[in-house]
């Protein structure tokens, strides 16, 4: 009898553990586009009705007071997302596709584990590669016709089908869906895609990386409706989640890619260009309404912590370190830094540049900036950008911040927790050389660890020749790439020209 009840004991437990195992939660993935983590109510916003439905989320589930992306620019910033490797360790440096690729994404990963696996928006920029073997793009619908990237009722449509082709496939689904708001081109009047509230130029609030003019301000209300329409869409992709059923059975993750697409946000690694809403509602493991105000996580960590949630195999070689574990409530060691790596912009003008960000301070490395070679970036398109050049002719504070966005400088240092608009340089303080050689002791160990190819310009950082010699090696190596691919695609056209005269 006593060895019958150790074996009927044991296979409960066996059970118990193969139900626990067995129990994988359903895996919603939300980002937002071009979106500044203190434009939100529940992180800090100044104005308010910006964020209903996302502060609903964050009121129920854990929001991350100090996360980061590691880049400004979308394309690289959401491949270090799902790869769980830095830029120079997937390839995905840029806007360009990376192929063949000898490691797994989310996508592969996920897929591995068992789940169906969907997108919707940014399918382009969410793995080195177009096309990518996804079990659907949700952005097609029933009838062929693709969504417009605008239309809030498509998120939770989309949502609504892939729930359903997960069940059909009888999987558990993962579901990776991209808002474009509040990227431009930003609502305008008479849009028609509505947000459900528009705010105006006198009531909203100016960065304090932007001077507060009047044209600025009609800018940025434009952009604060689209963070409004682009609440809305959060909106609709929770209420189809609510209505499926699947609310309490799905770990949702929240957050924006990087910061607002104005000069020193957007394809920056400032403060304001990396720090990211997270929030993360997962049901009977987090919190409801708690916050972490103490772990720096970051983008390169989500492939780790997502398999942790599912209890899916982490790639091999991955840079990221899961922080599942602070889901739970629990505290985790060497959460104290974070690092950003930046190469090139949508135009493949190469400006690579390096940043490690403590609780406390911001250390950049500039290796381009000669005082002449001057960034390019898609926010000197902006109005606000026009305005900076038009107000530098006649004050020369502005006129300064001008030259430091054209041109930098070759190192920057930044009190982030007293100057989170970065606007005073600590580089040459007396009172902070020990935090300076701090971080520069921090970045190098970084670059060591993670093979950066930067290390050897960061070493001699103060040797102007080694400066350019490398500056001209990356932008040969960028300008290589932009001719293969115009010689692409003139071969893809005459191809296409020559089957047409076939078949005529």
């Amino acid at each position: 009898m006593r060895n019958a009840l150790v074996i009927v004991i044991s296979t409960a437990f066996f059970g118990l553990l193969l139900s626990e195992v067995s129990a994988k939660p359903n895996v919603l993935l939300i980002t937002v586009d071009d979106m500044s983590s203190d434009s939100l109510g529940s992180f800090g916003a100044q104005l308010a009705h910006t964020s209903p439905h996302i502060d609903k989320l964050a009121s129920e589930g854990l929001c991350f007071d100090k996360a980061h992306v590691q880049v400004g620019n979308c394309y690289p910033s959401r491949n270090i997302m799902w790869s769980g490797r830095y830029s120079h360790n997937s390839g995905v440096e840029g806007f360009f596709q990376v192929k063949p690729i000898a490691f797994p994404v989310m996508c592969d990963v996920m897929q591995a584990a068992g789940y169906w696996v969907g997108i919707h928006g940014k399918v382009s920029h969410s793995t080195p590669y177009q096309p990518f073997h996804w079990d659907a793009d949700l952005t097609v619908g029933e009838d062929g016709g693709k969504a417009h990237i605008k239309d809030v009722g498509a998120y939770g449509e989309s949502i609504r089908r892939g729930i359903e082709a997960a069940k059909a496939a009888g999987k558990p689904f993962c579901i990776n869906v991209n808002i474009s708001d509040p990227h431009k081109p930003f609502w305008k009047p008479n849009d028609p895609h509505p947000a459900s509230h528009v705010f105006s130029a006198n009531e909203v609030p100016v960065p304090g990386f932007l001077p507060d003019d009047p044209a600025i301000r009609e800018e940025l209300a434009l952009y604060y409706t689209s963070v409004r329409r682009a609440d809305d869409c959060v909106g609709s992709i929770l209420k189809a989640l609510d209505e499926s059923g699947m609310k309490e059975d799905t770990f949702v993750m929240f957050l924006s890619d990087h910061g607002m697409p104005l000069p020193f946000a957007k394809t920056q690694l400032y403060h304001h260009s990396t720090h990211t809403p997270l929030i993360v509602r997962w049901p009977g493991v987090t919190t409801a309404g708690a916050r972490d105000k103490t772990h720096m996580v970051s983008a390169v960590d989500f492939l780790a912590t997502i398999c942790d949630v599912v209890g899916a195999e982490k790639p091999s070689g991955i840079d990221g370190q899961s922080f599942a574990s602070l889901l739970r409530g629990e505290e985790q060691a060497n959460r104290n830094a974070i690092y950003k790596v930046y190469y090139e912009n949508a135009g493949g003008n190469r400006h690579p540049m390096r940043g490690v960000q403590s609780k406390r301070y911001l250390y950049l490395f500039n290796p381009w900036s000669d005082g002449e070679n001057q960034f390019k970036t898609a926010t000197q398109g902006t109005v606000s950008y026009k305005r900076l050049q038009a107000l530098a002719k006649t004050d020369p504070k502005i006129a300064a911040r001008l030259d430091l966005f054209n041109h930098r400088v070759i190192e920057e240092l930044y009190d982030v927790k007293n100057d989170p608009d970065c606007l005073h340089n600590l580089i040459n303080s007396e009172e902070h050389q020990k935090d300076l050689a701090s971080l520069r002791t921090q970045m190098e160990g970084f670059m060591k660890r993670s093979k950066d190819p930067m290390l050897d310009v960061f070493l001699n950082r103060d040797d102007e020749s080694v400066r350019a010699a490398f500056m001209k090696q990356q932008q040969a190596e960028a300008d290589e790439r932009r001719s293969k691919r115009r010689k692409t695609k003139e071969n893809n056209k005459g191809k296409g020209k020559n089957k047409k005269k076939a078949a005529a």
